[in-house]
């Protein structure tokens, strides 16, 4: 049997299964990936929003992350809350240490509820320790404007954070995601790389039910990553596969909803592997 490709996920916990380590793992699997997770912070939350976090000390991280680092590397890494600056320090010695192996940030400052996941000493930490090592960077749109200090607010803009990410900060590829203006029938994301910049557009669902999305976007880019896919490529299947996991999502809660980390499973399998 052919040796599985493994993807890491170093991000919080959620209780529903909709978000955090939870949607990477089932998006790992939906992608043909073996998932590996360390977790970072115990977050009470539901569909109706973030009742608790309790931040892990971070030697706890440093030891879950020795033990998987002491037995096998992972493919690909994907980051998603990290809620102290101290816990960035230690994710950054491995990417130092192991720079060949793909990282993909998903810097995570808001839930979906509008709850704050980190504090502004993290969001500052956040630029200055982990975004220089990313291969790919997922901002929405509120979370670009955060990290680059500008008003995205139209493509112009965008296009200005996306050289900010680029050639100031260092990421080697960021996708800054367009689902946030909802002023758009069509959900536009915008890939900067050093020489080139790419859109992907699909239609825009009329749901609540986007819980979890940002994760699972990029999950999706890390499993195909470690898969050996560029990065045009990995973000192109990450577009159809959210795509798919929104417009059929499973109808969960009582707020705002999972999406569904198996329709694109369902819906066109792994014959594009």
């Amino acid at each position: 049997m052919k040796k599985p490709k493994i993807a890491l996920t170093i991000a919080g916990t959620d209780p529903t299964g909709g978000a955090g380590v939870m949607a990477d793992l089932k998006s790992f699997h939906a992608c043909g990936v073996y998932g590996m997770a360390t977790v970072t912070s115990i977050v009470a939350q539901n569909t109706k929003g973030v009742q608790h976090i309790h931040n892990l000390e971070t030697q706890w991280l440093s030891e879950q992350l020795s033990s998987v680092f002491d037995d096998e590397l992972p493919h690909a890494i994907k980051t998603g809350m990290i809620a102290s600056k101290d816990m960035m320090k230690v994710i950054q010695g491995y990417l130092e240490k192991y720079p060949n192996i793909p990282y993909v940030i998903d810097p995570v400052m808001l839930a979906k509820s509008g709850d704050s996941l980190m504090d502004d000493d993290a969001k500052k930490d956040l630029q200055n320790i982990l975004l220089p090592f990313a291969t790919v960077a997922t901002p929405n749109l509120p979370e670009a404007e955060e990290i680059t200090g500008l008003t995205i607010e139209d493509e112009a803009s965008i296009y200005k954070a996306g050289e900010i990410f680029i050639n100031e900060i260092g990421s080697k590829g960021v996708v800054i995601k367009g689902g946030h203006a909802e002023d758009l029938d069509v959900a536009k994301d915008y890939l900067f790389t050093k020489d080139n910049v790419y859109t992907f557009e699909d239609p825009r669902y009329e749901t609540k039910h986007t819980h979890g999305t940002g994760c699972t976007f990029s999950a999706v880019i890390t499993a195909e990553l470690a898969k050996g896919k560029s990065i045009y490529e990995a973000v192109k299947k990450a577009k159809a596969f959210i795509s798919l996991s929104i417009k059929y999502t499973p109808e969960i809660g009582q707020g705002r909803g999972p999406v569904n980390h198996f329709a694109y499973l369902k819906k066109v399998g792994l014959d594009d592997e």
